[in-house]
């Protein structure tokens, strides 16, 4: 497991911040899946620094409820009015049943111990009718990121950290929710340049770089480095991301 309490904690903002134009697309390609009606209260499950907690907030116009169990991405935690952070896990959520009407879960599900035991919780603190996101990368659908070509183990260390698509609807499934059919993509990242990739990524505040042998991440990150230097202006691909829509039944 990652902890969150101690480097990536340090790190996870400056690696990993969204600027707010970035969350304005975002909450609004959420909303496309979600009720019109206004307000929504919504739980973000796994919020960490709060990165879209208020963004979240803005968007649906109800109470959101951030929960997740690292002190230190909670400390760190974008404060807004309609916000709430809660210390908790997934398998174990600290609201009443029935208590929200989305349920976010915003590259966080890799990290829930028991991830069936986590869904059934989804569907019990959502109202009937009431909708879950889960936004993840899945391990039969991972995108050829860029930068895997300075890491050679890194796309095999990210793939077993997924479950694949099918798994995760038969988790659902299992749980009470029902899945709809596609795989939802979504493109909300601005383009960046090979220089403003490096320096996010040089802040390791992703999950891989916490299973890659150290041998591998130096000389990864100075061939990085020196191909960035040459042509830091370059802009690099962006990818889109992936989603689930997750649904109580009324």
């Amino acid at each position: 497991m990652v902890d969150y309490n101690g480097r990536m904690g340090s790190v996870y903002v400056a690696g990993r911040g969204m600027q707010p134009a970035e969350v304005r697309r975002w909450t609004s390609a959420f909303a496309t899946y979600l009720p019109q009606r206004r307000p929504l209260d919504v739980l973000d499950l796994g919020s960490g620094t709060g990165r879209l907690s208020p963004g979240l907030a803005e968007e649906f116009q109800g109470r959101v409820y951030g929960v997740e169990p690292s002190d230190r991405m909670r400390a760190a935690a974008q404060q807004h009015p309609a916000v709430t952070y809660l210390s908790g896990s997934a398998e174990q959520i600290p609201l009443p049943e029935a208590s929200v009407d989305a349920v976010l879960m915003f590259l966080s599900f890799h990290h829930f111990p028991d991830q069936l035991q986590a869904l059934r919780e989804v569907h019990r603190v959502l109202r009937p009718g009431g909708v879950a996101l889960l936004r993840s990368q899945f391990s039969d659908v991972m995108p050829d990121l860029f930068w895997y070509e300075y890491f050679p183990s890194a796309r095999a260390v990210d793939a077993a950290m997924y479950v694949s698509v099918g798994e995760a609807k038969a988790l659902a499934t299992e749980a009470g929710l029902v899945p709809d059919e596609d795989v939802v993509r979504i493109t909300a990242e601005e383009p960046r340049t090979f220089s403003e990739s490096y320096q996010r990524l040089s802040h390791r505040a992703f999950s891989t770089f916490e299973y890659l042998p150290e041998d591998e991440v130096g000389p990864g990150f100075e061939r990085f480095a020196a191909d960035a230097e040459q042509d830091p202006d370059r802009l690099m691909p962006v990818y889109s991301a992936t989603m689930l829509v997750l649904r109580r039944p009324s």
